[in-house]
């Protein structure tokens, strides 16, 4: 499943592709499972509205939109294809935010296997593609899942917020009140969303390695220093990742077609019986709530 340095990559690449694109037409396929708003729902709030920014909320793709004039019929010019020059500084730590005044969403969850990709009419349609929105600058964009475990909703009011802290943002203070005194394993934890939102099994373990935790640790057992190494790990790791386009470890791309590359810069996820890059102790693996957890027993305590 995409996590957050994966998200936040497609949703850069997507607002540099189609922020200030006119949404003409929707189409949308017949599983249901892909919908969680009504499909006309869905259609009404997406037809003749303009996008106004694209980002990152927790996992979820935000799609910010106001109702474009003349009913959506002024032509956008059409856009150049984007170049690696054309990719934003690896110093922002968020996708661009809304300008103009916001009266919808679209909010997409990538689920497991969900892409959005930004195509040409011509393009042959993906098997699984359920939903395509035509666009005013001749290009289509289109939801494809094989799985069907990604969701597409819209709000008529442009208030939806992701449940947890978003862990960029989040200081010291509050992630010491976050997490103080819980008995679970720090690695529950950090994969609970209503705690700390877009983390997922990645770079939890990559974060927990860098702070020298272990994975099974009861989090009561953490102290307010160890703490603050973690929020400091989880920033870093963070940062790096969305800096090398994410991990692409099954089928993760970007908004251009692109894998990651910050799978070449695991330290623990998914080298089990590998040597450590530290010690040289093998790394092992353990299964905490039902998820694969990697880590070094000798530079983890």
């Amino acid at each position: 499943m995409p996590e957050l340095p994966e998200v936040e990559t497609i949703a850069r690449g997507l607002a540099r592709r189609v922020t200030g694109d006119v949404i003409e037409s929707v189409w949308l396929g017949q599983k249901k499972e892909p919908l969680k708003s009504k499909a006309s729902e869905i259609a009404a709030v997406l037809e003749h509205s303009q996008i106004s920014a694209v980002r990152r909320m927790g996992k979820h793709i935000v799609f910010d939109l106001a109702r474009a004039s003349n009913g959506g019929n002024q032509r956008h010019p059409r856009r150049k294809s984007t170049t690696a020059s054309d990719k934003p500084s690896a110093q922002a730590d968020r996708s661009v935010r809304p300008t103009g005044e916001v009266t919808s969403q679209w909010i997409v969850h990538l689920g497991m296997t969900g892409r959005l990709q930004v195509c040409e009419p011509g393009a042959e349609i993906a098997k699984h593609t359920h939903a395509i929105l035509k666009l005013n600058s001749r290009r289509e964009l289109r939801f494809v899942d094989p799985r069907r475990f990604g969701r597409l909703s819209v709000t008529a009011d442009g208030d939806f917020d992701a449940v947890g802290v978003e862990p960029l943002e989040v200081d010291l203070e509050r992630f010491v009140t976050l997490f103080r005194g819980r008995k679970t394993p720090i690695k529950s934890a950090l994969l609970n969303q209503k705690l700390l939102r877009g983390v997922g099994n990645i770079y939890a373990d990559e974060s927990l390695f860098r702070a020298g935790i272990r994975p099974q640790r009861k989090v009561a057992s953490i102290n307010r220093q160890q703490l603050g190494k973690l929020l400091v790990a989880i920033k870093e790791v963070l940062r790096e990742a969305i800096k090398l386009g994410g991990s692409s470890i099954s089928d993760y791309v970007d908004a251009d077609g692109e894998e990651g590359f910050f799978q070449l810069k695991h330290r623990v996820y998914g080298r089990e019986a590998e040597p450590c890059v530290v010690c040289k102790k093998p790394i092992k693996r353990v299964v905490i709530a039902g998820r694969s957890s990697h880590f070094c027993p000798k530079c983890q305590k």
